[in-house]
């Protein structure tokens, strides 16, 4: 059993839970019958401190039957309440609409353990994601209670022991007779002990076609929020944040890792208190959310996971990885992941039936899966001032319907796909004329366009009602195998005409719920199709996201040089079987032996793809594509399955490097990648802790061979003169 309960004699701690997952162990204990308090969190051991301390400090409000045996803003909590003598961040906050109160307390009432878990039920629609259990997962359930409000609150702690993942979520039930208002909701709190040495974070930000660079730096005394107000986790902010040990390095030292399984705003709130306890949560936040709760109702928070290691950040990304293959990512829609083809870098908006169908030709010869329509297909949609939310093919580029080209397409040996986006309007549309109330904008305010486009209300059943309509009429009986689901712009203002003026904070919120039913309208359907997310590129590359696509367009900066950042940047939380990777023409490169080889080399990071005109292509550039999808096909299942280990990063040193090891490490593909030229043609050494000593390995590149031993201790690479250079050794046991 991953989770034991048991009730500790002669201790103020009355309840005690300890959760074990393969390699860690977490704990937690009731004080007095009374609080949840946090004693441990970290590497499995017998001998694990699980001791409750409190202390007593000036200024501090406490209980006069405790004294300061407990005061709430000294001790470890595992769910701290807003407004009850804890001065720290909150992860929770209920205001009592009946006299304005927000002081709330929560007393322990019990426990229990079962098997499997519960799903996670919205509000509005159906589920929101989270994931999915195994026959190893074990959730324990906590509940407390609030006399004053009446409010039941449950802590759920599910178990992924294979993964050393722990995913928490909360529900808050008003179960009083008035209406409370929940004005803060985190999904997860954990509160580090001093290290004595302090705590890294390790976060990744950016911009559009600059997604997810890692920053790095110490932890100071304060408040530290990652967060994002756009209704998308975003470009900017990610919700996957690290945080280790100061010396802590891939594969030494220790390292906590968090996210939460949702797609829309979001706060990472880190807080250092003056006896450098570091608490972290993670959640909804309360800027842009609150939830009012009339008698009777509920409320569910999205789920947070997290992950720890003793032997280092590389550790808390495969656990991530792992995790995520096996708990969020939806089935394999198809016996092997299809190599996909864009139109949208080829032609952009210039595209017709007549040209695509030559484009899947073209497709077909070398040996893609995948041609992709991107943009231009449906409504006056020719630029992108026009047509969005009008969802029917344009009659001029199909004279014979879209059921009819698809079919034609598909006959030259390939699927299809095609690209949507949803969630968007244009001003100049027949559903914008005949529904202006449908998109988001604030009363008496200008509504604010983005790529000339308008933000349509999720939240609002109509709308979503009206979109899969349109697609089930739209798509009916077209046999398409893939739709590139994209969304353009944030949403601000966020103001929803279906709400009434005391609701209009949970707009956000019920807006990303919106967005979750169509993706699941949408895949029932199409149940054999796939989807793949992309949000300007990587704007919701996030948990959320991954439950209901197969993969992600991490970014539309599909240069190869900036995507070894992106890339390096994107597996810190995030397996490669998630993140599209394309080989693009920037500026004829494909017809430079050279740079096609280094995009290849690159896009070898991720599920393959080519953004290019095909029909453009020398016969010399379409016998090396070629090539390069049969060799591709070699690696692919260490690609999407295997464990991924970093070993150069190119920010500190302008190399990625890096390598995939089979679960018996008996075979391993490693890669370096050299952006620049290096006139000093510096050595570096690529150690590979994965080899079996003892085992000789094959380069099926090169045929040379290296023992286990001699692969430990590195292989040397000699940086080129030149830069946009490539080596890779693909090694098999003999």
């Amino acid at each position: 059993m991953s989770i034991t309960i048991t009730h500790p004699q002669n201790s103020k701690i009355t309840t005690q839970a300890v959760i074990r997952t393969k390699n860690t162990m977490y704990a937690l204990g009731i004080f007095a019958d009374r609080f949840p308090v946090h004693l441990y969190y970290g590497k499995k051991s017998r001998s694990a401190d699980l001791t409750y301390r409190s202390w007593g400090s000036a200024f501090s409000p406490y209980y006069p039957e405790y004294g300061d045996s407990y005061m709430a803003t000294t001790v470890s909590s595992e769910f701290p309440t807003f407004g009850m003598g804890d001065f720290r961040a909150a992860a929770i906050r209920v205001r009592d609409l009946s006299t304005g109160s927000d002081a709330t307390e929560f007393s322990f009432r019990r426990m229990k353990k079962y098997k499997g878990r519960v799903a996670i039920n919205a509000p509005i629609y159906g589920e929101l994601p989270y994931a999915e259990a195994d026959e190893n997962t074990e959730t324990l359930e906590m509940i407390l209670d609030d006399a004053v409000t009446g409010c039941e609150l449950h802590l759920y702690y599910t178990v992924f022991p294979e993964s050393d993942v722990i995913a928490r979520h909360m529900t808050l039930i008003n179960k009083g007779k008035t209406p409370v208002s929940l004005e803060k909701c985190m999904s997860l709190c954990l509160d580090i002990p001093d290290t004595k040495y302090g705590l890294d974070l390790i976060s990744t930000y950016g911009a559009h076609a600059r997604e997810r660079h890692v920053d790095r730096y110490k932890l100071s005394y304060g408040v530290h929020r990652i967060t994002s107000r756009r209704g998308a986790s975003s470009h900017m902010e990610n919700p996957c944040i690290l945080l280790c040990h100061p010396k802590a390095t891939e594969e030494r030292g220790e390292a906590y890792g968090f996210n939460i399984v949702y797609s829309g705003d979001f706060l990472d709130e880190l807080e250092v208190d003056p006896s450098k306890k570091t608490r972290v949560l993670i959640g909804l936040g309360d800027e842009t959310f609150s939830w009012r709760l009339e008698a009777g109702e509920s409320f569910t928070s999205p789920e947070a996971v997290m992950t720890y290691s003793a032997h280092g950040i590389g550790e808390v990304s495969r656990n991530f990885h792992r995790f995520t293959r096996d708990h969020i990512l939806p089935p394999e829609p198809f016996e092997r992941r299809p190599v996909v083809l864009n139109s949208w870098e080829a032609f952009y908006f210039n595209i017709d039936g007549k040209l695509m169908e030559d484009f899947a030709a073209g497709a077909a010869e070398v040996g893609m899966d995948m041609p992709v329509m991107d943009d231009g297909w449906f409504g006056e949609r020719r630029h992108d001032r026009a047509g969005l939310g009008d969802w029917y093919p344009h009659p001029s580029l199909f004279p014979d319907g879209l059921k009819a080209f698809v079919e034609r397409a598909k006959a030259k040996g390939v699927k299809f796909g095609i690209w949507i986006e949803p969630e968007m309007v244009n001003p100049d549309s027949d559903l914008y004329r005949a529904h202006p109330e449908w998109a988001l904008a604030a009363p008496g305010r200008v509504p604010l366009e983005s790529r000339q486009q308008l933000v349509l209300d999720m939240g609002n059943p109509a709308v979503v009602d009206y979109l899969s309509d349109s697609f089930a009429t739209c798509f009916k009986d077209v046999p398409l195998d893939y739709f590139k689901w994209d969304m353009n712009r944030h949403l601000s203002p966020v103001y929803s005409n279906v709400l009434p003026p005391e609701r209009q904070k949970e707009a956000s919120f019920r807006h990303m719920c919106g967005v979750y039913e169509l993706f699941r309208r949408l895949h029932a359907l199409f149940p054999n199709a796939m989807i793949e997310n992309c949000s300007g590129g990587g704007g919701r590359y996030d948990l959320g996201m991954m439950k209901y696509s197969t993969q992600i367009w991490c970014s539309d900066n599909t240069d190869p040089v900036s995507r070894t950042y992106i890339q390096y940047g994107s597996t810190l939380g995030y397996p490669t079987a998630t993140m599209s990777c394309h080989v693009a023409n920037h500026g004829s490169s494909i017809e430079d032996p050279r740079k096609l080889n280094y995009g290849f080399r690159v896009a070898l990071n991720g599920p393959l793809g080519y953004e290019l005109n095909i029909l453009g292509a020398s016969d010399t550039a379409k016998a090396t594509m070629s090539g390069q999808i049969e060799e591709y096909r070699a690696y692919e299942h260490l690609i999407l399955r295997g464990d991924f280990y970093r070993l150069l990063d190119p920010f500190a040193c302008g190399r990625y490097a890096y390598y995939f090891a089979s679960a018996d490490s008996r075979e391993l593909l490693v890669t370096y990648l050299q952006n620049h030229g290096d006139p000093q043609k510096t050595v570096y050494t690529l150690r590979i802790s994965r080899a079996i000593a003892g085992v000789t390995y094959k380069d099926t590149i090169s045929g040379k061979t290296f023992t286990g031993e001699e692969l430990r201790k590195g292989i040397s690479v000699e940086s080129d003169t030149e830069g946009l250079y490539a080596v890779m050794w693909h090694l098999v046991a003999e």
